[in-house]
């Protein structure tokens, strides 16, 4: 008896493959799409940071000396580092350095302080009233807009050529921007904090003193930083309209005398007691953050 014959059923719908599909005109699977990644590069450790960062500098310095004694640069306008160094020590050894440098920090630092706090307080103060703070914003934007150097000649004559101007100078300044700032935090105030507050039966100042002083303080915190490069440089203006000591008088002498090597010092030295600053401000703002996370 034979076996009944077995046949294949094929499905009509199921694709061609291989020689079969070749003829029908079928077109080829697309490939799959190889996966790409983010570029990853290897974080330098910090010697060769500072090693790098030296090296650049290294090469600057012996371009410009070797420019100046070549004369492709103009060594009288440009001095040389050489001459730079030499008066570098003379500076420090022979001159006022050291009552320069504590006469413009001193002024800075002061200025700084009593313009950061004066403005604090003002923006805070406009929580009070709205129709108070509407009132006086346009006098304070207003003083922002006006140029300070416009305003030395003036507040020289009013404070003197001593500290006090220089300072006066820097409260000028850091005032009005710590002033903008804050009401920038008051007007973020969300007001269903303070109708809670109120709920709860709060007086004004307990809503003032727990919410809108924590609520305002990141963005007084935010201003630091900012302040103190304005605090310097409202101390330095006044140095330059008239002034016994500091850096920015030293400047300006140099400039009048064309001592350009004494003028390369000051202001080196001057931006090192800049980064010092911002540095100690920056850890200052790092202490204050944490403190108001926790």
């Amino acid at each position: 008896m034979r076996p009944p014959e077995m046949s294949l059923a094929v499905d009509p719908a199921a694709p061609e493959t291989g020689a079969a599909a070749k003829a029908a005109g079928a077109l080829p699977l697309p490939r799959p799409r190889k996966l790409r990644h983010l570029p990853a590069e290897k974080d330098w450790p910090l010697w060769a940071i500072v090693l790098a960062q030296a090296g650049i500098l290294a090469a600057i310095v012996a371009l410009w000396e070797a420019g100046a004694r070549t004369g492709v640069i103009d060594g009288f306008f440009w001095s040389r580092p050489s001459s730079i160094a030499a008066t570098f020590v003379t500076f420090f050894t022979e001159g006022d350095a050291f009552t320069d440098i504590a006469f413009t920090f001193r002024a800075t630092i002061t200025g700084f302080v009593i313009g950061t706090a004066a403005g604090s307080l003002f923006g805070l103060s406009f929580w009070w009233s709205k129709n108070y703070a509407a009132i006086v914003q346009p006098y304070i934007i207003c003083f922002e807009s006006i140029p300070k150097l416009a305003l030395a000649p003036l507040v020289i004559l009013v404070f003197g050529i001593d500290i006090a101007s220089k300072t006066a100078m820097a409260v000028a300044l850091t005032f009005v921007i710590s002033t903008l700032t804050t009401y920038s935090g008051v007007r973020a105030l969300d007001p269903d904090g303070e109708r809670l507050f109120y709920s709860l039966g709060a007086t004004r100042w307990q809503v003032f003193r727990k919410l809108v002083v924590p609520s305002c303080l990141p963005f007084i915190i935010s201003v630091l930083r900012v302040n103190i490069g304005l605090a310097l440089t409202g101390a330095i203006v006044g140095e330059f309209i008239s002034s016994q000591h500091g850096l920015g008088r030293t400047i300006s002498y140099a400039g009048a005398t064309y001592d350009i090597a004494l003028l390369w010092v000051a202001v080196i030295v001057l931006s090192t007691l800049a980064v010092i600053m911002y540095a100690l401000v920056s850890a200052l703002e790092g202490l204050l953050r944490h403190g108001t996370r926790q």
